[in-house]
């Protein structure tokens, strides 16, 4: 799962640049004059109460919603992955995976990914039977079928186990250690030493 450091290094690079962002919700400031920059091997810890739009930052980020007020400048491709799984009732987690492998033209070995999220047993049950624990974690293996340096991940350790947890972690490292770089809403504990934090 190795990035091409040679593509994303140097001490001036930024994989993802925010400015100025601001989200109304009606007659309500969400949030105003957020910025943010993402370098090589950051990790990027959004923190607030529930409300305080640290999704809807997220998906600002991902460009999934538009910013009211603000720019975000993104010079590498990015995964998201959001709080819902976007599992189909009836999908099993190896045709999810094979699914978005097509769709983005990855030739990456499903099995290889499924053996690394412990999701090796339950590969071809259907989602309606999984845990949370085991949608959490197909969903989070969209993120090893395609090397992209950014990763936005929304509330990632959720329903997860102690072994869970302890997956998604060695994957930050090493993403990290790739020059690959995250932005996370956490809750609680992170488990991994973030670069800075940011509070809405």
């Amino acid at each position: 799962m190795q990035l091409r450091p040679r593509d994303y290094s140097g001490d001036d690079v930024r994989l993802l640049t925010a400015s100025g962002l601001g989200i109304l919700r009606g007659e309500r400031v969400l949030f105003d004059a957020v910025s943010l920059e993402v370098a090589p091997g950051e990790a990027v810890v959004l923190r607030g109460a529930n409300g305080a739009g640290k999704t809807t930052l997220l998906r600002v980020l991902a460009g999934l919603t538009r910013a009211e007020t603000g720019e975000v400048s993104r010079t590498a491709p990015h995964h998201w992955v959001g709080h819902r799984e976007g599992l189909k009732p009836h999908e099993t987690p190896r045709a999810h995976l094979d699914l978005w492998a097509r769709a983005w033209g990855a030739g990456a070995d499903v099995d290889a990914i499924l053996n690394e999220m412990g999701l090796s047993r339950p590969a071809d049950v259907a989602a309606r039977y999984l845990s949370a624990g085991q949608r959490r974690r197909t969903a989070l293996a969209r993120v090893l079928l395609d090397k992209r340096p950014v990763w936005l991940l929304d509330e990632p350790f959720t329903a997860l186990d102690a072994e869970g947890r302890t997956r998604v972690l060695d994957m930050v490292a090493e993403h990290r250690q790739g020059g690959g770089a995250v932005v996370a809403a956490v809750h609680g504990e992170v488990g991994f030493i973030a670069s800075r934090e940011i509070t809405l």
